[in-house]
């Protein structure tokens, strides 16, 4: 059943980049939730000068036309969910440690470095397989993509 829904997300996914990249958009992630009567698909769209309602509503009537007009979800039950990822996005992508090179990040590991499980600091970008964050003074720790459980921006408020 996994394998299904893999390959689900996959072609949600692709239909989702088609409808975004005609407008000018990127989809940043995509989250199938639930099942049955109670699935939720929730697609974050982004844009460098950021995203407007009208983006969101766009790409919602345009991607649930394509996943209604070929059922591609089975039963035809779900919800549709379209926003933007947020000034705190969570980043998960290489592509994405290296975006946000120069901003500030906060870093959750699966296993502590340094003593240490969570690290604030500047994202330095992604060389070699490792996201590189700056947290002190002439001081950064590497850390491999399977290390981080959560990455997100950290908005100074």
């Amino acid at each position: 059943m996994a394998g299904s829904r893999e390959a689900l997300i996959e072609k949600i996914t692709e239909i989702a980049n088609r409808a975004a990249q005609r407008e000018g958009l990127e989809v940043w992630s995509l989250e199938l939730l639930g099942s049955g009567q109670s699935r939720v698909l929730r697609i974050y769209i982004d844009k460098p000068e950021g995203v407007s309602h009208a983006d969101c509503e766009l790409i919602s009537h345009k991607v649930g036309a394509i996943l209604d007009e070929e059922s591609i979800i089975p039963g035809d039950s779900y919800q549709l969910e379209v926003s933007s990822p947020g000034v705190e996005r969570k980043l998960f992508r290489p592509e994405h440690f290296t975006r946000f090179a120069g901003k500030k990040a906060r870093l959750s590991l699966r296993e502590p470095v340094e003593n240490q499980r969570r690290w604030d600091g500047v994202l330095s970008g992604y060389e070699d397989g490792c996201v590189v964050l700056e947290t002190g003074v002439d001081k950064a720790i590497r850390v491999r993509m399977e290390q981080i459980e959560k990455a997100n921006l950290k908005f100074e408020w």
